[in-house]
């Protein structure tokens, strides 16, 4: 047997066993812990209520899996006062399936795991593709390479921070089963931010980034390409993870923390899931062009008078 498939079989088995939690619209999530701001926040952008989905979108059937990036045994990042950014990832993550549930999205799921990648990864792609969603959004706040922290102090002890990067980022995997999809939702999303007053952060770009640099395919959404991820690329539906805003960013960690930050991004992704859903209910079509008319019957008649 062809080791590929030795390995996906582990895989299989592995996952059968392993704890993962759906959250699903009924439901309540774990309590997440609020990230504190500890200092005053500058206001963040006003949050424009999320409009009703089109009416060609059919949003009660419509199944969208919002992914908790992490867990908390393996929170990720940490901000520049000490949170996780799990934390802020559930938060955040719990804050957006109750905006889609509200605006008619009774299918959405929460994607929660306890386990450590890799596994923790697969487990959360396989859980979106058994539950057949039709599209996945996974959630995640930014950070940079350690090489680009400073050291502050605060409440005593050393935190890491850089405040040269604010801003959302989003990627896609070419390797997703339906990267134009991909893409697309990931379009909207970013156009639905930018409507709401936020910017997309263009470090992935630069050099120093090293490893980390990413290609930008879409300036206009702030959309980046990374095909190694594993919850975009094992996913059967178009795939998009938002990383929300820098943690590590003194200032814009204290907005992150706000709920009127999280009330923007989540009312962004309910107004891009609605446009989505109706653009994949009813495609777009391009117009038929009109079939030039034919000579003999464009040709004047023998007898008619010239003018």
């Amino acid at each position: 047997m062809p080791r590929q498939f030795v390995l996906l079989a582990v895989l299989a088995t592995v996952l059968t066993g392993a704890s993962l939690r759906i959250v699903r619209g009924e439901d309540q999530a774990p309590a997440a812990p609020a990230p504190a701001a500890p200092a005053r926040a500058a206001a963040p952008p006003a949050a424009a209520a999320a409009p009703a989905p089109p009416a060609n979108c059919p949003s009660a059937t419509f199944r969208v899996a919002i992914d908790v990036g992490h867990a908390i045994d393996a929170p990720g990042a940490l901000s520049a006062r000490g949170m996780t950014e799990y934390a802020f990832n559930l938060q955040l993550a719990q804050n957006i399936k109750q905006a889609l549930i509200d605006a008619g999205f009774a299918k959405t799921e929460l994607l929660i795991t306890n386990k450590k990648p890799p596994l923790g990864l697969f487990m959360r792609a396989d859980a979106a593709n058994r539950m057949a969603a039709d599209l996945f959004l996974s959630i995640h706040h930014d950070s940079v390479p350690d090489n680009l922290t400073k050291t502050w102090q605060y409440n005593g002890e050393d935190q890491g921070y850089n405040d040269d990067y604010p801003g959302y980022a989003i990627f896609i995997s070419k390797d997703n089963a339906d990267p134009k999809g991909s893409l697309e939702f990931a379009h909207l999303l970013g156009k639905a931010l930018q409507a709401r007053g936020l910017q997309f952060t263009p470090h992935y770009t630069l050099k120093l980034m090293g490893s980390h640099r990413r290609e930008l395919i879409d300036a206009d959404g702030g959309v980046y390409r990374f095909d190694q991820l594993v919850v975009l690329r094992h996913t059967r539906m178009p795939a998009a993870l938002l990383e929300a805003g820098s943690i590590v960013n003194r200032q814009e960690e204290l907005e992150l923390a706000t709920p009127e930050r999280r009330a923007a991004t989540s009312a962004a992704v309910v107004a891009a899931v609605g446009e989505f859903c109706a653009s994949r209910t009813h495609p777009k079509t391009e117009p038929v062009a009109k079939r030039p008319a034919s000579p003999h019957a464009a040709a004047p008649r023998a007898n008619a008078r010239a003018h």
